[in-house]
């Protein structure tokens, strides 16, 4: 079991920066992948970004290539996702997820935080 909390979220410009956290508890979070997604009132959870266990492979949706980096400090058991040139269409509750395989499938991924909320205005 792992226990995941997200943080970092709030209200920025458009063309602004904001760097999301994800403090695990519980089991180690180096024993797994770790993945971020994002999801507006009404739709689905859309993958952002994913990450090994060891940190050396990321992933990315098309949408935010470039301007999103994933990044895991094992020692600290943190999750952090930095979001550059944020866009209007960024707005979205934002979730860490902890799973064992790489992968941008939300159903692949077995715990979740409770998500934070990142607006953009234009």
């Amino acid at each position: 079991q792992v226990q995941l909390v997200e943080s970092g979220g709030g209200l920025v410009q458009a063309g602004g920066s904001l760097r999301l956290s994800c403090a695990a508890s519980g089991r180690t979070v180096s024993s797994y992948a770790m993945g971020w997604f994002r999801q507006v009132p009404g739709k689905e959870r859309d993958f952002v970004a994913a990450i090994s266990r060891s940190g050396v492979s990321t992933y990315y949706a098309d949408s935010v290539k470039g301007r999103f980096t994933i990044s895991r400090d094992n020692a600290k058991n943190t999750v952090y996702l930095q979001m550059n040139s944020l866009k209007p269409e960024d707005t979205a509750v934002y979730y860490c997820a902890a799973g064992l395989f790489v992968t941008g499938e939300a159903r692949s991924y077995d715990y979740w935080g409770q998500g934070t909320q990142v607006t953009v205005s234009s």
